[in-house]
């Protein structure tokens, strides 16, 4: 009974910016559980190293190149995904970037285009996938929403502006589309361990002793414990989980934070 809530054999899922880090954890966790996994991005080169990453595991999938900004790239891809694969059952609006710029200094040019990529985007798709879930009664769609959703910090005003829409958007989706039993939730993660943050995951670094001493659980999460709260939340068990935003984030968002110094009360 319990491996039932979690099996998605049958179901095929998109992974937008699947290629690697936190998205392509949740494309693994996905698929082991049974999923066609579905991939884009825009670069093919990347693509084609997901291939070869993926089949590690034993994991087949299916990549396409389209533009998460481009409505007619969108409606192409996901019809290419639509009549090789399947219909979408489960979408993760994985896709994102950001600019660390103060707000005084970053071009209105730059402030567009992350809003395009992080906010528009994942309207764009999730509008072209709703209805085949609308019309089939049932549907999963994840939104990769941030902590920067519901708090700000210096020099990522675009990207909390933009994450802090998403998780609005999310819930307006959800307010819309619950009742044809399409569940849409985000996941806002931590400060995950990938490539990107290798550079400021050393001891000393300041940012990496934010981290540790600002989380309660006293670590820097993992992809995967991203990737299996979008198992979660793909599944059967949640089919009563809407317009949720999921924290996976060690509790950082429960810490007010560390006062050098202060002792636990327990010490």
């Amino acid at each position: 009974m319990i491996n039932e809530l979690f099996n998605l054999t049958g179901k095929v899922a998109l992974v937008t910016g699947g290629t690697h880090g936190i998205g392509m954890a949740c494309g693994k966790a996905l698929a082991k559980a049974g999923a066609k996994l579905c991939v884009n991005d825009i670069d093919d080169n990347k693509l084609e190293t997901c291939k070869k990453e993926y089949a590690i595991d034993g994991i087949d999938v299916f990549t396409v190149n389209f533009n998460v900004t481009s409505e007619s790239g969108v409606d192409e891809g996901i019809s290419k995904i639509e009549k090789e694969v399947g219909p979408i059952d489960i979408l993760v609006n994985n896709a994102g970037i950001i600019k660390r710029i103060p707000i005084l200094d970053m071009p209105i040019s730059d402030f567009e285009q992350v809003l395009n990529v992080d906010l528009v985007a994942p309207l764009i798709v999730a509008k072209r996938v709703a209805p085949g879930m609308i019309a089939r009664r049932e549907g999963k769609i994840i939104n990769m929403c941030s902590m920067m959703s519901v708090y700000g910090r210096q020099n990522v005003s675009t990207y909390a502006a933009a994450k802090g829409g998403l998780k609005l958007l999310t819930e307006n989706m959800t307010c819309e589309w619950a009742k044809y039993n399409v569940q849409v939730n985000g996941i806002s993660p931590g400060y995950i361990a990938t490539s990107q943050t290798a550079p400021i995951r050393v001891n000393g670094h300041p940012f990496n002793d934010l981290v540790m001493t600002r989380t309660p659980a006293g670590r820097w999460g993992e992809p995967e414990d991203v990737g299996n709260a979008c198992l979660f939340l793909a599944s059967k068990a949640a089919n009563f989980v809407n317009g949720h935003i999921l924290y996976v984030d060690g509790g950082i968002l429960a810490n007010f934070g560390y006062v050098k110094g202060e002792n636990d009360i327990n010490e």
